[in-house]
């Protein structure tokens, strides 16, 4: 009950901010809400396929990123040899902007959602594997040494101290990373294709139909919040801080 409180609450102070810059504005480019949320009852039906679309992208990409990037991450956290060898590849690569290869990832698996989620995967990936990094290089010693002294082999400390103790560390990036993965996916559908919620907005923006294009923007809002939403259920229910 709090949180949908919080949610309504937020929602509103939104909106009011919403319609004040609109009125300062003074723009058809920047409609008020209650120029746009007509649009967006009016327009569901078309907007929900692009949303599907847009969100599945983001699933995918997602789980590929932290399926790859965060036990290579945990990895290197617990391998001084192995954070010697491939940390300065990650220093590196990591700083590099991932969206400027799509061009690249366009010529090699088309315009069509493959290289949208490659890239996306790709962005996921170095963040993940750099905050699981972070994440199990500060472990205490203490604790490591006290499951030792138990007997425990690399693997059972893996599952029963590094796990546990990096989870909440991997929530946090999933959700920091969903802000990233979300921009990039709306530049990338943006740039090519005919589909997913960035061509919806971009094509609305083309036709100067600036309340459908808002209307799409709430639509990447409330995606937003749904990803925000599940991966606070799953941390309530799996990490324990």
């Amino acid at each position: 009950m709090h949180r949908a409180l919080g949610y309504v609450w937020g929602t509103i102070i939104v909106l009011l901010l919403w319609w004040l810059l609109a009125l300062l504005a003074n723009s058809p480019a920047l409609p008020t809400p209650l120029d746009t949320l007509p649009d967006v009852v009016d327009n569901w039906d078309a907007i929900v396929p692009q949303l599907g679309i847009s969100f599945l992208r983001i699933i995918e990409a997602m789980a590929i990123g932290t399926i790859l990037g965060a036990p290579l991450g945990l990895m290197l956290g617990r391998s001084t040899r192995a954070d010697a060898v491939l940390g300065p590849v990650v220093y590196v690569l990591y700083p590099l902007p991932k969206i400027v290869i799509l061009p690249v990832l366009f010529v090699l698996f088309g315009i069509g959602g493959e290289a949208k989620v490659i890239l996306i995967a790709i962005a996921v990936f170095f963040q993940m594997l750099v905050t699981m990094r972070d994440a199990a290089h500060a472990i205490p010693p203490s604790t490591i040494e006290a499951m030792r002294s138990l007997g425990a082999n690399r693997l059972q400390m893996f599952v029963h101290v590094t796990v546990p103790a990096t989870l909440p560390d991997l929530f946090t990036a999933l959700r920091i990373t969903t802000g990233t993965a979300v921009a990039i996916l709306f530049i990338a559908e943006s740039m090519a294709g005919s589909t997913g919620l960035g061509y919806y907005i971009m094509h609305a923006w083309s036709l100067l139909e600036y309340t459908q294009m808002f209307a799409g923007i709430v639509a990447f809002a409330i995606m937003g919040v749904i990803l925000y939403e599940a991966f606070d259920f799953a941390e309530r229910r799996l990490a324990r801080r």
